[in-house]
């Protein structure tokens, strides 16, 4: 056989590994692009119509991107995700670092106190929700139960406009901590343990260690974590429609659930999928920001 057909074989037989390899990946590959792709570009079509999800509507352009710059309503929702942001992502972070650094350490049951920390976090937001109203109930909660127990005045929790955001965070975190737990922990157990051993040789205390070793080298995990963590938090949406459905007073309104209320309430599609375009750009450019600054 000359050296030729030996490389006309060869090539002919990557030729089929490769095309039985596509054969496989394309119907996920077919079924990924339709699900994401056609739906995101005929969102955008929409944006600029003014109607319906069923009538389409009549073209507009960018008066719905125009639209949102007076709109009260969307500037308070912006600003109810804000605080959340503000307070769920660092809240979030920091406590799952504490919980990873803890669950790290070398202890009985080790295992099972990992898998009740992350338990929360599998659960869905719908379950999460339901049972925060039982919990946070002002009238029958086990919360003010427990405040009525000790002395303290009931609380109104999620009725309550000005500690309903703050519930909501509260009930975000508990239920969201597993997962910068499991991150820290696996980034934990991927130090070198020669490193922290001569961070302790030479004669640095517990608190040196673990801000001159342990946590630079955490670094790449926790710019995951806020990135995650922040995109988390400004698609907040299936907490606040099992809890309090905007309420009390549009006190926890949030950018997700206004667009939700524009485009399947109100049917105003147009004016909804145009909000959810500014959101995308908007965790877009805060993604970016997060990952050039952790660049630098």
């Amino acid at each position: 056989m000359t050296t030729v057909a030996v490389r006309v074989g060869a090539r002919r037989r990557r030729r089929v590994v490769q095309l039985t390899g596509w054969g496989f990946v394309l119907p996920a590959t077919l079924v990924i692009v339709g699900l994401s792709l056609f739906p995101a570009v005929w969102a955008l079509l929409l944006s600029l119509r003014d109607g319906d999800l069923l009538s389409g509507g009549d073209y507009v352009g960018l008066r719905n991107y125009g639209d949102m710059l007076g709109d009260a309503e969307l500037a308070a929702a912006a600003g109810h995700t804000l605080l959340y942001t503000v307070l769920f992502v660092p809240g979030s972070v920091a406590l799952g670092l504490l919980l990873a650094l803890a669950l790290n350490l070398r202890i009985r049951l080790i295992g099972f106190y990992r898998t009740c920390f992350f338990v929360p976090y599998v659960v869905s937001a719908a379950a999460t929700g339901i049972l925060a109203n039982f919990v946070f109930d002002p009238d029958f909660g086990i919360v003010n139960a427990g405040l009525k127990a000790v002395g303290l005045p009931a609380m109104g929790f999620l009725q309550d406009p000005g500690q309903a955001m703050l519930t909501l965070v509260a009930i975000s975190i508990w239920g969201g901590v597993g997962m910068p737990a499991v991150v820290y922990l696996a980034a934990l157990q991927d130090i070198p343990r020669e490193l922290v051993e001569a961070a302790r040789v030479d004669g640095g205390s517990g608190g040196h260690v673990l801000r001159h070793v342990v946590l630079p080298q955490l670094r790449p995990a926790t710019v995951f974590l806020v990135i995650w963590q922040t995109i988390t938090a400004l698609q907040l949406f299936d907490l606040v429609y099992t809890t309090t459905k905007g309420q009390p007073l549009d006190s926890t309104t949030t950018i997700v659930f206004y667009l939700y209320r524009q485009a399947f309430q109100l049917f105003h599609s147009g004016y909804g999928t145009a909000i959810a375009y500014v959101l995308f750009l908007v965790t877009l450019a805060v993604s970016g920001a997060v990952l050039w600054r952790s660049a630098k």
